[in-house]
């Protein structure tokens, strides 16, 4: 990892039920209103009905968390009990006195098109169900970030998103048999997680059961191993490979990551080199 400056900080917000006003209801604005919406946010759109894009009327129209007013913006007055403000309109020197009011008022903004004006950066990202990757060029070049993304997008193996959401609910059942934070016990359940996560095909993982996941937790973590899918009523979609996997705790050197975030990165890792086979 480089640690070069002029970068910015990747993170996932967290917006369920943060109020989140939206100024502009063009393509771009359309865009913003779907991401946020995806998040859970509240959302406040401030757009006269004549310039909405055919898509944002549709989300205006809809059953979603959305306020709608019929005019331009108005001034500060607008941004009371405000989280966080985006603003996709024409009007340059109108952005950057939007811009100046979020700021003084500590309102992450971001100006489309002005990066100057802006505290974050939207990027392209991918989606597939829980998993979310987001491909920034620091409001560089947008259009090789859409490049970019395909490239990902089809290097990923079908189902990814399903197998992280059976490494998910794998994980609660296992922090729910061997409970506790820190320590002997979260080293080895975070080791167990990845050598499933990296002993399994992705189509493995996604087709997860309850029934599998307890006989997984039974046949394979009570005994510190890694059983096949097969032995726990999968079906593997290579040659089936004899035995179990064990594993050192000895060996293990602690990742500085989170739970999470080890167990995700894991089956990413793995999702690119089943490619390879």
């Amino acid at each position: 990892m480089s640690t070069d400056g002029g970068g910015s900080l990747l993170v996932a917000w967290q917006l369920t039920s943060k109020h989140v006003l939206i100024i502009g209801g063009g393509d771009v604005a359309s865009s913003r209103i779907e991401s946020v919406l995806v998040a859970n946010a509240r959302v406040t759109i401030i757009c006269p009905r004549t310039g909405l894009h055919p898509l944002a009327e549709k989300f205006v129209d809809g059953p979603y968390q959305i306020t709608y007013h019929d005019r331009t913006f108005g001034g500060a007055d607008d941004l009371t009990g405000v989280d966080m403000v985006l603003t996709a309109i024409d009007d340059v020197a109108q952005s950057r006195i939007i811009s100046t009011l979020c700021r003084e008022r500590k309102i992450p903004v971001n100006v489309a098109d002005i990066p100057e004006a802006c505290d974050f950066y939207f990027g392209s990202r991918i989606r597939d169900g829980p998993l979310q990757i987001l491909i920034s060029t620091n409001g560089q070049s947008p259009k090789l970030a859409n490049l970019i993304k395909r490239r990902i997008e089809h290097s990923l193996p079908e189902g990814t998103g399903k197998a992280i959401e059976r490494v998910g609910e794998l994980r609660a059942k296992l922090k729910e048999r061997a409970p506790g934070v820190g320590g002997q016990v979260s080293k080895r359940r975070m080791k167990w997680m990845v050598d499933v996560c990296t002993s399994w095909e992705m189509e493995e993982l996604a087709a997860l059961d309850d029934a599998m996941m307890q006989k997984l937790l039974d046949d394979g973590w009570e005994h510190n191993t890694v059983p096949r899918p097969g032995a726990v009523g999968g079906i593997r979609k290579r040659a089936e490979r004899t035995g179990t996997t064990p594993f050192s705790l000895d060996a293990f050197a602690v990742p500085s990551l989170a739970f999470a975030a080890g167990a995700a990165m894991a089956i990413i890792l793995f999702a690119t080199r089943t490619r390879r086979f």
